[in-house]
């Protein structure tokens, strides 16, 4: 059983005309001490899909499965809760400018789990450590901290409470390319040491394939493919996926030049075409591609496409 299965997420934003459908059946599964990276244009739900895993909003229909465990029966548990934490993209608006670093990490192990005031003292000063801050930052406010410094409070402060899985909403796209690397370095060791499983929500391809076992690939609100990182980098299936990667920034001339321009422009999520979301973009376009929606369907080596033109070649 993995530590999180979800089944048939759908998120509905508004009603009637107004509704606009953020999450249209999504399935995935995270194994523990795995990252999953889930990747794709702004827009297409990956956020979404973050907050409604943690608990932050609720799903129009579907399930989150926790350790066996239904999500909504966990959330009013504060014990149980602590297992699922979460990292956001800006670290500068995430922490509370009032409070000083000790308090934002101290917060979530009195609340969650309490304990005696040495013992969260020394749960303090061990997981700022673990981040590569020492217990002196513990009486810095925000303003006194540069953004690599932020981000590692807001990751001691997702840590704090010992989660299984931890849900990183773009944890690095505010950070330089070398403060990057260093919170990436971070995020590898402590998974290394705690077993801790991360669901890496990110648009930075590059810090993806370094720290991602898996890759999801979103559009529109649907996972259109599913695969090992080393397969989808060196073999993507669907043809968004190659489009997506083609993008890649790379020093290989050969590379630059394989580059994949889509015609067309992403459609709006309230005003789908029959059929599968991508047909009007795709080169592989075919009748059937315009009159059924396609499923996400099993292939070779564990790979999952939501693609005709890719499934029916290999069940021909």
């Amino acid at each position: 059983m993995s530590l999180l299965e979800v089944r048939g997420l759908h998120k509905i934003y508004g009603q009637g005309a107004s509704a606009l459908p953020a999450l249209r059946g999504v399935d995935l599964d995270v194994d523990r001490g795995e990252t999953v990276a889930i990747v794709g244009e702004s827009g297409c739900g990956k956020t979404t899909f973050g907050r409604i895993v943690v608990g932050l909003q609720p799903s129009t229909s579907g399930d989150v499965i926790f350790d066996g465990e239904r999500l909504d029966d966990l959330v009013g548990n504060r014990r149980s809760r602590c297992r699922i934490q979460m990292v956001f993209q800006h670290p500068d608006s995430s922490l509370n400018p009032r409070f000083r670093a000790g308090t934002t990490v101290r917060e979530p192990r009195q609340l969650m789990k309490g304990g005696g005031r040495d013992e969260i003292e020394e749960k303090v000063d061990e997981i700022l450590t673990l981040v590569g801050l020492g217990s002196e930052y513990k009486l810095r406010r925000p303003r006194e901290l540069s953004g690599g410094q932020q981000q590692r409070i807001a990751i001691a402060r997702a840590l704090i409470s010992d989660p299984e899985l931890v849900v990183l909403d773009e944890p690095t796209s505010s950070l330089d390319q070398s403060v990057r690397g260093r919170i990436i370095s971070l995020l590898r060791d402590i998974q290394s040491d705690r077993d801790v499983a991360y669901l890496f929500i990110s648009h930075d391809l590059s810090t993806v394939r370094r720290i991602a076992d898996r890759v999801a690939v979103m559009y529109v609100g649907r996972i259109v493919e599913i695969a090992d990182t080393t397969a989808l980098f060196e073999s993507p299936r669907h043809p968004y996926t190659k489009a997506l990667l083609s993008a890649v920034p790379s020093f290989d001339a050969e590379q630059r030049n394989r580059r994949i321009i889509l015609e067309g422009e992403t459609p709006s999520p309230s005003d789908l075409p029959v059929g599968c979301s991508f047909q009007e973009r795709c080169p592989l376009v075919h009748d059937r591609c315009r009159r059924e929606t396609p499923s996400l369907e099993k292939v070779e080596g564990g790979r999952s496409v939501e693609c005709f033109a890719v499934t029916d070649r290999v069940s021909q």
